[in-house]
């Protein structure tokens, strides 16, 4: 059994797969992590291996905790990984966008891929059926929008989001939602289309915390995955383990 750990800024996600199939998912702060492993211990004693991948700083006595009980694998760009590695600046790469193109080897391999991750950021990663990681685009997402128009006008107020009834907005609130929501929509078709000019074959991922929001109102045809990139950290823990 396999234990995925997702470090965020402020959450924390708990994945654990047996044969590569996800059987348990949870999410909490980050001040939690210590009480919620030891629960996760009692319910799967026979946890062997585990990955961590931090966006924001797991704090050194947490990942001693995880140490003790199983073999750890820190996630960052100098481990082994299932594909070529082209990005010029490959120290910066987010481990959350690494994870990503990870699943797209597995799921999809020798195919022309796009992963769009819609979160706190939309990140757009490509990796060609030669198995190279190209790279990609990173834009502001959904939540990002709403709250920008909010702290940097003097009137404009911060609103949850919402799917516009009209394109054309006959209140102020409507106009956000209609300038937020619909820039949103139109640039992922917009950049799904260029890529498709290129590459007529590309299989399109949609994932992230808005991809039920959003996945309704492409054009485009996708496929929507909430967990892929659980499912990425999971493929690169077993590649290496296969590879030890």
């Amino acid at each position: 059994m396999n234990l995925i750990v997702d470090v965020g800024n402020t959450f924390v996600k708990f994945a654990v797969f047996s044969q590569n199939r996800l059987n348990f998912k949870q999410s909490f702060e980050l001040s939690h992590f210590k009480e919620r492993y030891q629960h996760l211990k009692k319910r799967f004693p026979k946890l062997k291996s585990a990955i961590v991948s931090s966006v924001g700083k797991l704090p050194d006595d947490h990942l001693r905790l995880l140490q003790k009980d199983i073999d750890v694998l820190l996630l960052n760009h100098q481990i082994e990984l299932p594909f070529i590695n082209s990005y010029s600046t490959p120290k910066t790469l987010g481990v959350d966008r690494i994870a990503l193109v990870s699943a797209s080897v597995n799921q999809f391999p020798n195919h022309d891929v796009l992963i769009i991750d819609a979160g706190t950021c939309i990140t757009y990663d490509f990796i060609s059926n030669k198995n190279e990681y190209l790279g990609g685009a990173i834009s502001p997402g959904i939540r990002l929008r709403y709250k920008s128009l909010n702290d940097f006008t003097a009137n404009l107020p911060l609103l949850e989001k919402s799917i516009p009834e009209n394109i054309t907005g006959n209140s102020t609130e409507s106009s956000i939602h209609s300038g937020v929501v619909m820039g949103v929509t139109k640039e992922l078709d917009g950049v799904i289309d260029n890529y498709l000019l290129k590459y007529p074959d590309l299989k399109i991922i949609l994932t992230g915390g808005d991809t039920e929001f959003l996945g309704n109102q492409l054009k485009n045809s996708i496929f929507a995955n909430a967990n892929f990139l659980l499912e990425g950290l999971n493929f690169i823990l077993e590649f290496n383990s296969s590879n030890k």
